[in-house]
């Protein structure tokens, strides 16, 4: 496949975050951001893109877009919702510990994804990452169960259940 059509995905991903973070549309903007969006797709889609047609699939970046909101809105909030309590609190109610959370992704894309949700999600950071045993390691502030079917249902779930319609 050629590489011009490998960067079309990139192309167009990477125009529309360069108009939408610019928060312009004069020509100047629109131009020199197509042209960046051009080379950046071009350099890129080598290492980038494996499949053209999951990455033009409309369907996958609905799902984009939903995880999106979903992290941005709801994950994010309770996390920051639940650290701030705890903060607040007179007797700072927390139980650190590492964890071992499954998941149940194959693609690396969708690893990666899970793994930066996790940590950008405050409360929680993955300290290391087993791919033969499938597991992250994770650094819980508040453990409420080491075992791995409390620590997947309560970390990982959520991210994967979308991580997996976007990437898989």
């Amino acid at each position: 496949m050629s590489r011009l059509v490998k960067a079309i995905p990139i192309i167009i991903l990477a125009y529309v975050v360069y108009i939408v973070f610019s928060g312009s549309v004069s020509t100047y903007d629109l131009v020199l951001g197509f042209v960046v969006a051009l080379l950046s797709g071009y350099l890129t889609s080598e290492l980038l893109v494996s499949d053209v047609r999951k990455a033009l699939d409309i369907r996958r970046f609905a799902w984009l877009v939903i995880y999106g909101i979903y992290y941005l809105t709801v994950a994010e909030f309770r996390a920051h919702w639940d650290v701030i309590k705890r903060i607040l609190h007179p007797k700072v109610p927390i139980n650190p510990g590492i964890v071992r959370t499954p998941y149940n992704v194959v693609n690396d894309y969708s690893v990666v994804t899970i793994a930066n949700s996790i940590t950008n999600t405050p409360g929680t950071v993955v300290v290391h990452l087993d791919e033969g045993k499938k597991i992250y390691y994770v650094h819980w502030i508040n453990v409420k169960a080491p075992d791995p079917k409390t620590t997947y249902d309560n970390i990982v779930k959520d991210f994967e259940k979308y991580v997996k319609k976007i990437f898989e």
